[in-house]
């Protein structure tokens, strides 16, 4: 990776590397920001199924609501254009916790943390660094994995990240969803986040928020989609078509050598030690 390019796409913001697409004026400005009592957070490290966990929010809820773009994404013009909206606003991160503005805390807003497995996590990213021109260059996987491993990706250490989050794993107001929970069983997990959300919703209505939200019919939609360049569930990219690539369990197998594998293993469990959701991530389904 060159200096230069990482200079010219990448910044620190309290440690964290951030892309110019979050700019540091928005993300100084975000302690400031006033949240609403109904706003509801979607959050998770870059590449674990946000776009996914948003599609079946939003045919949850009647069309009353917004889809917004992450709060840290964009300049500091962001802040207003997220005031000036007056339908309940459904809202992206990938914050850590320590970063979430301080009023969704008091007012206890309603979260989701999507958790997928941290190896497909890294090689999701891996591709995505390779295929997105917002994004430093990478030379190969391995090198891809070490900086992965060290934290010095977009949105930081995913160890740091989960960790941060799961602090709060008892809070009321915050609901943790695995990705693999997803793939093996959609619809108890669509029937969970309605529970969540106080919304009642029949088993048919659940089937069909299933079909639609198949991997397989979103990839295909966003192809067909020309879409709006600022609208994005995604503070790294614009462009739809990056976002689905396969949304497989255990990709990762085609991408770590044994040797990397091992080096993972340890650093998991190594950081992973006091944690209890990290028990309940699986690699493989």
């Amino acid at each position: 990776m060159s200096t230069q390019s990482q200079t010219a796409l990448i910044h620190r913001f309290n440690g964290i590397p951030f892309t110019t697409r979050s700019s540091p004026d928005l993300l100084k400005s975000l302690d400031a920001f006033d949240a609403r009592e109904d706003d509801i957070l979607l959050v998770s490290y870059p590449k674990s199924g946000t776009h996914w966990l948003a599609q079946i929010i939003m045919q949850i809820y009647t069309p009353e609501v917004t889809l917004t773009s992450p709060i840290e994404f964009g300049d500091i013009s962001r802040v207003e254009e997220l005031n000036n909206l007056s339908s309940k606003r459904i809202i992206p991160t990938h914050l850590d916790y320590n970063m979430l503005p301080s009023n969704f805390k008091v007012k206890q807003c309603k979260a989701f943390y999507i958790i997928r497995n941290p190896k497909d996590t890294a090689v999701s990213m891996y591709h995505y660094y390779r295929d997105n021109p917002n994004l430093p260059t990478i030379d190969s996987w391995t090198v891809f994995l070490e900086l992965f491993l060290r934290g010095d990706v977009v949105c930081g250490s995913w160890f740091d990240h989960f960790l941060s989050w799961e602090e709060h794993k008892n809070d009321q107001n915050i609901l943790f969803l695995f990705y693999e929970d997803m793939k093996k069983d959609l619809p108890k997990v669509v029937k969970k986040i309605s529970v969540f959300l106080g919304v009642n919703i029949s088993d048919s209505e659940i089937k069909e928020i299933c079909e639609k939200s198949s991997f397989t019919e979103m990839k295909s939609n966003v192809e067909k989609e020309n879409s709006d360049p600022n609208h994005t569930v995604c503070a790294l990219t614009s462009n739809r078509k990056l976002i689905f690539r396969k949304g497989a369990v255990g990709d990762w197998k085609n991408h770590f050598t044994p040797k990397e594998n091992k080096m993972f293993e340890e650093m998991f469990n190594k950081k992973m030690e006091l944690s209890e959701l990290a028990k309940h991530i699986i690699y493989e389904c």
